[in-house]
């Protein structure tokens, strides 16, 4: 199966420049962040577990699959697919799942290096790096062209080693990976460090507080931003804040901040 025009479209935007991929958790928020003028979008696994009120890492592979293909038929951006620890252990069963997923018209995956148990929470170096070489070798039987992202998750589970997270994402370059991404970084230093250590590989960034802008970012070489549940979360927000005050207070003024029916109905509308 040749590349699709996304998937080359995909490909361009990381050779560069600096673009965000925001991270919307249905349909309905994949549709409006299109309507932005965003160029890619990309799935967020907690925003889609919490919409099915569940916690991160609790969708199921036939589950998730089902949300990329609704996803990539609701806009006509390339879609990255969130695609957490590849919902497998072993190289070969990670690039069996991997296969399928490139069947769903995703123009990237993710491919994370965290285990889920606190007392060991990534992966061994080399079987990391395995899954990643693994991962490189489904894509290229596909021959879909599929964007791969390398994923070192130390900062998020409690391992903040800058020095090993550079080791596994220099690693992770080499066994194929298209983009790496090391979610948690937030000083200049941090950053300027991955960028350096990967060139010329595109390097996404999450931002999921008001840490720093595009601008600075941009200037410092990253290619990709990211901000996977944060969108999620503030919706969430805006619906329990307004839902306390009615609860608490009895009282409905947070109400009046709400988009207004016309506006989002008409949005939503527009592509029937």
């Amino acid at each position: 199966m040749p590349p699709s025009p996304r998937t080359l479209a995909f490909h361009r935007l990381h050779q560069s420049g600096c673009f965000v991929i925001p991270n919307p958790w249905d349909v309905g928020s994949a549709r409006l962040l299109a309507q932005l003028g965003f160029l890619a979008l990309a799935s967020t696994s907690s925003g889609l577990a919490w919409s099915t009120g569940r916690a991160d890492n609790q969708i199921t592979l036939p589950e998730l699959l089902t949300h990329l293909r609704a996803l990539v038929g609701a806009v006509d951006l390339p879609i990255n697919a969130d695609f957490e620890g590849g919902f497998a252990v072993g190289p070969d069963h990670v690039a069996a799942n991997v296969a399928v997923a490139l069947e769903t018209g995703i123009s990237g995956i993710s491919i994370e290096d965290s285990t889920g148990n606190e007392a060991s929470p990534l992966f061994d170096f080399e079987l990391a790096v395995a899954r990643i070489r693994a991962t490189r070798a489904a894509i290229d039987r596909s021959e879909t062209g599929v964007l791969l992202v390398g994923r070192s998750e130390g900062f998020l589970v409690g391992r903040p080693d800058l020095s090993e997270t550079i080791r596994r994402l220099v690693a992770y370059s080499a066994a194929g990976a298209d983009c790496l991404y090391a979610p948690g970084l937030k000083s200049r230093e941090e950053i300027e460090a991955v960028v350096r250590a990967v060139a010329p590989k595109p390097v996404n960034v999450l931002v999921s507080s008001d840490f720093t802008t595009v601008a600075e970012l941009a200037a410092l070489g990253v290619r990709r931003i990211s901000v996977g549940g944060a969108l999620a979360r503030a919706a969430w927000g805006g619906f329990l804040g307004a839902a306390r005050e009615i609860a608490e207070s009895g009282t409905f003024a947070a109400l009046a901040k709400a988009i207004p029916f016309p506006e989002i109905n008409q949005a939503l509308r527009s592509r029937g």
